[in-house]
């Protein structure tokens, strides 16, 4: 039996993987923990997944300031900002941090998010096997080949954050935290990338989707299983600012009522207005059990956020995706190039043009064929399994 600890971001969409893989370890025999702020991961994880909880949480008044200034950010400046006001701070923590639990928890594997590189500056200085665990494929698909130099300014930014933190400048220069020269797992598939060739320790294993604490409940018996359904998800960030584009989206699949039935993710507050008014081919609900449901789908309007895209896809299903920031235009992109939906505009969406990207997934069967094409590579990519049998290989 061997010891791996995973590190997480405070970011819902980055545990969920991890917490997946690390459940088939565990479910194996292998001594697991994750290490992550409690206030964000904690509620995430199952009782089989021992947590260790960082100190030095983030507020949710932080948060929320975070948030609203970043929101209207786009571009280069929306990188610069999630890297300086945000991943570099949480790494230097981080490598405080996750550097005290690894003295005392003695892993032989660290399995570190791309996003966490305090845990792997930790693991490259302590001679720790490490993985890295890329929960989206947006940095592996030359994100930066119009924008070369903002690719220069964050492998620099890498660069001195480690020399900040008492890395040698030689040692430094030599590989990147983001991406682990041991193993690094990609959690998406080879065809939905750009780029054709991957190092050897690049590994693709489709959907990440497994373990989960505890599943929404649900009104299954609301589903008309001879209707065509539609789910709109913005994720667990996006949504709270995206009352505008849920709106849109409640009164555009109002009008197709006749032929569609659609199950909106809205927080309290985006359509409350519009209770009394919102026909019963429309379910609105706060959460739902989004893997469970997938089976029942027919297309999903979404942000591009990587898991829901690719919990779309290894079940065969199209998408309507409406980019945000981050990295989600990147992956609405990778949608469009391989057929599986459209995308619109997150910002200038309308009942009109949504209704129209909805019905053309709905009726232009290209899509649906595409998207069972990659269903059938997601398959065989082998998803948590494959991951936890590439991880247990860095094992002693």
């Amino acid at each position: 039996m061997g010891r791996v600890l995973f590190a997480v971001p405070p970011l819902t969409g980055h545990v969920n993987p991890a917490v997946g893989i690390a459940g088939e370890l565990a479910a194996r025999g292998q001594e697991v923990a994750l290490v992550g702020h409690a206030s964000v991961v904690g509620p995430l994880v199952p009782p089989s997944v021992p947590l260790i909880a960082l100190p030095g949480e983030i507020s949710a008044d932080q948060r929320a300031e975070l948030e609203a200034r970043s929101r209207p950010l786009r571009g280069p400046a929306s990188l610069k900002f999630l890297w300086d006001e945000f991943l570099l701070p949480l790494g230097a923590s981080m490598a405080r941090d996750v550097g005290a639990v690894v003295e005392r928890w003695r892993p032989d594997v660290i399995v570190a998010d791309q996003q966490a590189v305090g845990a792997a500056m930790v693991a490259r200085r302590r001679g720790i096997r490490w993985a890295t665990l890329a929960t989206t494929s947006a940095e592996l698909d030359d994100p930066y080949a119009v924008l070369a130099g903002v690719g220069n300014w964050v492998s620099e930014r890498l660069r001195d954050f480690q020399v900040a933190n008492g890395v040698p400048a030689e040692e430094a220069a030599r590989g990147d935290l983001r991406f682990s020269e041991d193993l690094t797992v990609v959690c998406s598939v080879p065809s939905l990338l750009r780029t054709a060739s991957h190092p050897s320790h690049h590994v693709f294993v489709g959907c990440a989707a497994g373990l989960r604490r505890s599943a929404p409940e649900f009104p299954w018996e609301w589903l008309d299983r001879d209707r065509r359904t539609v789910l709109v998800s913005l994720g667990t960030v996006t949504r709270e600012a995206g009352g505008r584009f849920l709106r849109a989206a409640a009164e555009a699949l109002a009008g197709m009522s006749d032929q569609v039935q659609a199950v909106i993710v809205a927080p309290p507050g985006p359509l409350d207005d519009l209770a009394g008014q919102v026909p019963d081919d429309l379910l609105v609900r706060p959460f739902v059990p989004q893997v469970d449901l997938m089976a029942e789908l027919d297309a999903i309007v979404c942000h591009a956020g990587n898991n829901t895209v690719c919990e779309a896809l290894s079940r065969g299903v199209p998408l309507v995706v409406a980019p945000v920031r981050d990295d989600q235009p990147i992956i609405g992109e990778q949608v469009v190039r391989a057929g599986a939906g459209v995308r619109v505009r997150f910002g200038r969406s309308t009942p009109a043009t949504l209704a129209t990207a909805i019905g053309t997934v709905l009726d232009e069967p290209s899509h649906r064929v595409a998207a069972r094409r990659l269903r059938d590579e997601f398959s065989a990519a082998g998803g948590v399994v494959a991951a936890a049998d590439h991880i247990e290989k860095l094992l002693p």
